[in-house]
């Protein structure tokens, strides 16, 4: 049978994939202890309610990367330390991060997020990889559309020039 036949959780990680889920790992990491500062630093309901999911999200992205690594004899990055509540009224107003930047920032992080994982899919020659990070790009996608709902609703989007006013054809 060929190295790369069968069941693909015995087929072994090529340096792309093993980098790719590291760094994925690496930077999940990241992001939630950022998610769980801007919890701390979030007034607005319905933005909390998102950056909960997040911290979800990110809590089983960074177990089943952690998981394939440690299958593979690969030892992840230690986590962060989770970060312990605050309260809002008691971080200084100029040290504090408003809701439309904590919304734009987790925007972008979601952006990174889908484009990381398009990049792991596109390099991944085992299926289990390339079908847990489609997983993980599908769920990304379906938060920054209500990422991207939410800044609509609540007029917290910079939008890039609008084309208003069309030229005329020939």
């Amino acid at each position: 049978m060929a190295i790369l036949g069968g069941n693909p959780k015995d087929e072994p990680l090529h340096y792309g994939e093993i980098f790719g889920v590291w760094q994925f790992s690496t930077k999940s990491k990241a992001a939630l202890s950022g998610y769980q500062a801007f919890m701390n630093h979030a007034g607005d309901k319905d933005l909390k309610k998102i950056i909960e999911d997040l911290i979800d999200q990110a809590g089983r992205e960074i177990k089943e990367a952690d998981e394939i690594l440690l299958a593979n004899g690969i030892p992840p990055v230690p986590a962060l330390p989770e970060r312990p509540p605050a309260d809002l009224e008691e971080i200084p107003a100029g040290a504090r991060f408003t809701d439309p930047e904590i919304a734009a920032s987790i925007a972008a992080s979601i952006s990174m997020g889908i484009i990381e994982c398009s990049q792991i899919i596109a390099i991944s020659i085992r299926e289990d990889v390339g079908a847990l990070f489609l997983k993980n790009h599908g769920l990304k996608a379906a938060l920054g559309a209500r990422v991207l709902r939410l800044l609509k609703e609540k007029g917290w989007l910079i939008p890039p020039p609008l084309l208003i006013q069309r030229p005329e054809g020939d």
